[in-house]
């Protein structure tokens, strides 16, 4: 494996030519292709296929709760000030938990956990305690595994923060989404700037190992002046993490975002201008560079995992552990198993219902086929090393090509000529690394080796986020 180049490259033109609708591979392939007609026979026998192999696990819980609603989020959420929804759900979370840990056999370690939402701090301390105890009763947690907890910061306490650490978490995430007053007032997200100061002090009062922290652009009333101003003091905040997504304006999925100014929202040329002048600050202030959206401290175990070629990524986003199967829990959760994903009701009442009939609450997901597995591999690699190499991949995953890489992407090599005639990667006999000037654009490369992404045709403009 090469070496991988940090830099980042910015060429406007190239950016604008290939801004499209793209999926973001968190898998492959991507969660549209789940579909109702599926048995879920597959998903045990997945399950078995890994308790023979002491695959390791990945858990997800989804606490889908919020006060209010955020104008700009695009999560599976259910906005109720009835704090007692809680109580019941907590209750067939742990039933849930329950049935499938009967599946995985004892030994099996988990060497991830992670609580989205949603809100999990919705909870209150009681219960946020119930389910740890829940999950740490029936999984066997090792004792080096990332466990991590996303928080909102307008719901916070000191106190809280501590009790989560002492509990056992070490990981935390919040989002920020822009420090200016005009763009939360907007987005319906007011989080005066002392409130995130005090609330990274007390993380790092309380010890956590690693903070990460979640930017937007796209918003309305952003200029790139403006959200220059907001990197400046998320760096001052210095999390180990920075997230800094595009937002995706998608009313006609999430009906939320109608109530935001569209008109104010900063058009293609000024998006851009934000984006890079991002990635300048940034990477000028110490951070690196992983891949799409994400920057992390050097010494971070993210930058560290990428040089060394051993980045991962699943529903989760990037993250360090080796591959593991991914168990989610809750309505809208999706477990990653080795050739099986699958999702669970996105309905409340169909979630309980499932649960009280004894059945596992899944409501759609997909068989993957050895086709799937290859082409996720190559997918995965891009996303994750920004370089393939066909030797590399015989060695690392130990799939036994029956044919030749060259052979078997033929079609797909040519696609890529038209990406090295723009200067997005570089072709040498068995492999393909990206340049600093495609790294932005890490998603149309993968994209052509995405079997489906044809198939979908018109679909994909109203399914998918630009690329930039």
């Amino acid at each position: 494996m090469k070496h991988i180049s940090q830099t980042v490259e910015f060429n406007a033109a190239l950016l604008n030519q290939y801004n499209q609708p793209l999926p973001r591979y968190t898998s492959y392939p991507p969660a549209t292709e789940l579909s109702a007609d599926f048995d879920t026979d597959f998903f045990r026998a997945a399950i078995d296929l890994g308790n023979r192999k002491q695959t390791p696990l990945s858990l997800y819980c989804h606490i889908p709760f919020c006060e209010t609603p955020c104008y700009f989020c695009g999560c599976n959420t259910i906005i109720t000030q009835r704090k007692e929804v809680a109580e019941p759900y907590l209750g067939y979370l742990a039933r849930q938990i329950r049935q499938t840990a009967q599946l995985v056999s004892a030994d099996r370690v988990v060497h991830q956990l992670h609580w989205g939402g949603g809100t999990p701090n919705y909870l209150d301390l009681q219960q946020i305690e119930f389910l740890w105890k829940q999950l740490h009763r029936y999984f066997r947690i090792d004792s080096s595994a990332e466990l991590s907890i996303e928080v909102n910061p307008r719901y916070l306490e000191r106190d809280d923060v501590h009790f989560l650490r002492q509990l056992g978490f070490n990981r935390i995430s919040f989002g920020i989404q822009d420090f200016d007053t005009q763009v939360q007032v907007a987005i319906n997200r007011v989080q005066p700037e002392a409130m995130l100061f005090d609330v990274m002090d007390w993380i790092r009062e309380a010890g956590f190992e690693s903070v990460n922290v979640d930017l937007i652009y796209g918003l309305p009333f952003q200029t790139a002046e403006s959200f220059q101003r907001t990197v400046e003091k998320t760096i001052a905040l210095d999390p180990d993490r920075i997230a800094v997504f595009n937002f995706a304006y998608v009313p006609w999925l999430k009906p939320t975002q109608k109530r935001m100014p569209e008109s104010a929202m900063p058009d293609a040329a000024e998006k851009l201008k934000i984006l890079q002048n991002t990635i300048a600050q940034l990477t000028q202030n110490g951070y690196v560079f992983i891949g799409m959206d994400h920057f992390a401290k050097p010494n971070d175990e993210l930058a560290i995992a990428q040089q060394a070629g051993e980045l991962h990524r699943n529903f989760q986003g990037y993250t360090t552990k080796p591959e593991s199967d991914l168990l989610g829990f809750g309505v809208t959760s999706i477990s990653m198993l080795q050739d099986v994903y699958v999702q669970n009701h996105k309905r409340l009442k169909d979630f309980y219902r499932s649960i009280d009939a004894g059945q596992l609450p899944i409501e759609k997901g997909v068989r993957l086929t050895q086709d799937d597995l290859i082409r996720r591999m190559v997918i995965m690699e891009l996303m994750c090393q920004f370089q393939i190499s066909a030797a590399d991949l015989e060695a690392k995953y130990h799939l036994g090509f029956d044919v030749d890489f060259n052979d078997y992407f033929v079609q797909e090599l040519s696609q890529l000529d038209a990406l090295e005639a723009d200067g997005l990667i570089k072709r040498w006999s068995d492999g393909i690394e990206v340049t600093p000037i495609g790294r932005l654009l890490i998603r149309n490369i993968a994209s052509v080796f995405d079997a489906y992404l044809g198939r979908t045709g018109d679909r994909a403009a109203k399914t998918f986020s630009k690329s930039i």
